[in-house]
């Protein structure tokens, strides 16, 4: 009888954890990302990334979701080599930035929103440093 008693307490348990749902957001804390093509530093609440011939930016802090997801969204510029002329208007896009994280490797999704163009699809690294190559 009382091992039925224990096995029912521990169905309990579980039922009531699983039904609590997944735990509260959660910032992203801040440091250094990088991987090929692209390094980030999140720095609350703001996140910057440099990328081959462009940079991104994120003006709120990233909160992971349930499983460690995130979406959230921002500012994707393009850039070109030689200097900036004066006026010059950067080719600036509105942008969506889509992952997660599993212990210390994030995945990233970058999409221009406005022309519904997918950038890349990145692997950063906690804490190394990115390999981007910048226009000349």
């Amino acid at each position: 009888m009382t091992r039925w008693i224990r096995c029912l307490s521990i169905v309990a348990v579980v039922g009531v954890q699983a039904c609590k749902g997944p735990a509260s957001p959660s910032p992203l804390p801040a440091g250094a990302w990088g991987g090929d093509h692209i390094s980030m530093t999140v720095a609350q609440p703001f996140t910057h990334m440099e990328l081959d011939c462009a940079h991104a930016d994120i003006p709120q802090p990233i909160q992971l979701e349930a499983f460690n997801r995130f979406e959230v969204s921002g500012t994707f510029v393009r850039e070109h080599g030689g200097p900036i002329r004066a006026g010059e208007v950067p080719d600036s896009h509105p942008a969506s930035f889509t992952g997660s994280i599993a212990e210390v490797t994030m995945t990233l999704v970058i999409r221009l929103t406005d022309v519904n163009e997918t950038i890349g699809n990145y692997t950063l690294t906690r804490g190394a440093m990115g390999r981007v190559v910048k226009c000349l």
